[in-house]
């Protein structure tokens, strides 16, 4: 994984499709009840199937729903961010998914904020983009923070 990526997008992106919890859905269910298509698709689970707690099943089964509804396309799409996921160090992981906890704790209007920030930063081009992580990583901590208070500041975001 690139360094310069945001942990949230990660979450948002590759997690989001597989684990947020879909209001509506079946209760989590013994193996024996899930369909053929559940099983295949959650067939790496099956050995601890019995061992995963309702919550654990249940999104589980959320996300094997989700997953039968995509495109190919999406698939593709998820089934290469979560090889990139594997991919990264158990302390890689542990930061993201800790900055995932930090966004969900944020108001639904600094969510919001980081959202339309982040479809700015996505519609620039990709030479642009490279550019700006580069400036970032050049920034010393303090840097960093002097620029985003400036940048609260400029918003009265305080």
């Amino acid at each position: 994984m690139n360094s310069d990526r945001k942990p949230f997008r990660w979450l948002l992106t590759s997690f989001g499709v597989l684990l947020l919890a879909w209001p509506g859905l079946a209760p989590a269910q013994a193996w024996d009840e899930l369909s053929r298509e559940q099983q295949r698709i959650l067939k790496p689970f099956e050995p601890r199937w019995s061992e995963l707690d309702a919550e654990r099943r249940a999104r589980l089964l959320r996300g094997a729903e989700r997953w039968q509804q995509m495109s190919p396309d999406e698939r593709a799409v998820v089934r290469e961010r979560f090889k990139r996921w594997q991919r990264l160090s158990p302390d890689q992981r542990d930061a993201i998914k800790h900055r995932y906890q930090q966004f969900q704790r944020l108001e639904p209007e600094q969510k919001a904020r980081i959202r339309r920030a982040f479809e700015r930063f996505k519609s620039l081009s990709p030479d642009k983009r490279k550019q700006l992580r580069q400036r970032w990583r050049q920034l010393t901590p303090e840097q960093r923070h002097r620029w985003l208070k400036h940048l609260r500041d400029r918003r009265g975001d305080g």
